[in-house]
């Protein structure tokens, strides 16, 4: 009789499945997928001036992009930028996290919400901030004079150091969340065994911490990356015009020279680079973490 009301209660749960799941999908499909099949046919059409675009099937908006050293550049500089601000961010997102998993003070939830503030305010807004801090004039100069360690103004804005610095600032919070949310799982007795034991504070680290929190690590650094490859304001209001990133770069065919088919295959181009790079990152970190 179990048996029989064990069947039954897992026969009622595969159907209900797909009533959970079907809302969902649908709503995905309509938001996500068909946006995105009508923005690739977009990518196959022609360009004409002066007549927005022309219905087609090339592929010649691809082979532009990848026959044109501009836009290889471009793509090349926005891997750089994103790759370095991932790294930094993890670097400096891991003790944070690391404290606010660990500590027992009562104003732990205050320090949370202090992590999580920057969030709240837009992008552009923390940007043009940046712009005051980074600027000839700005807090960073005012400071290196007054010090005397120079006695003109340091070139911070615009350029790809500025950007680095805004783009961390906006994705820190992300991999501290992250990263506190698998730390605080890992039982702290575990850190303790191997301290008794005799292992070093630094040992201790990357052979049992490190180890541990490798799915936060993995999915900090997928989240982070797919920002950081999809960064619009912060290029464009640190780097100047003479910086270049794909989501400016993007932008400008589809909204300033009206060309959308090349505009839709640099959409495709970064989807595409993003999604293959995240792939392969995420499976050498999972190959390590089964060693």
């Amino acid at each position: 009789m179990s048996v029989v009301t064990e069947d039954a209660a897992g026969g009622r749960r595969r159907s209900v499945a797909p009533a959970l799941v079907g809302p969902a999908t649908i709503l995905v499909a309509f938001v996500l997928v068909v946006p995105m099949a009508i923005l690739f046919r977009y990518s196959l059409n022609q360009f004409v001036p002066g007549q927005f675009m022309v219905e087609a099937v090339t592929g010649a908006n691809y082979v532009k992009f990848f026959t044109d050293s501009y836009y290889l550049n471009v793509l090349w500089t926005t891997v750089q930028v994103a790759v370095a601000c991932t790294v930094i961010s993890l670097t400096l997102a891991f003790p944070v996290a690391y404290f606010l998993a660990r500590t027992t003070s009562r104003f732990k939830s205050m320090l949370v919400i202090l992590a999580v503030f920057p969030l709240m305010v837009g992008n552009v807004v923390r940007a043009a901030g940046w712009m005051v801090v980074l600027g000839n004039e700005g807090v960073v100069n005012a400071v290196l004079r007054w010090v005397g360690l120079t006695a003109e103004p340091i070139k911070l804005l615009y350029t790809p150091t500025a950007v680095v610095i805004g783009i961390i600032a906006v994705v820190l919070p992300y991999m501290i969340l992250t990263l506190q949310s698998v730390l605080e799982g890992i039982d702290y007795s575990v850190e303790e065994a191997a301290l008794n034991l005799g292992a070093g504070p630094s040992t201790t680290f990357f052979r049992i911490v490190l180890p541990l929190a490798m799915p936060g690590v993995v999915a900090g650094t997928v989240l982070v990356f797919i920002l950081c490859m999809n960064a619009y304001a912060t290029p464009v209001l640190l780097g100047g015009p003479q910086f270049k990133m794909m989501a400016p770069a993007l932008y400008d065919q589809i909204a300033r020279s009206t060309n959308w088919p090349f505009g839709a295959a640099l959409a495709f181009v970064l989807m595409a680079t993003t999604l293959t790079l995240t792939i392969v990152s995420t499976t050498v970190m999972q190959r390590r973490m089964r060693r």
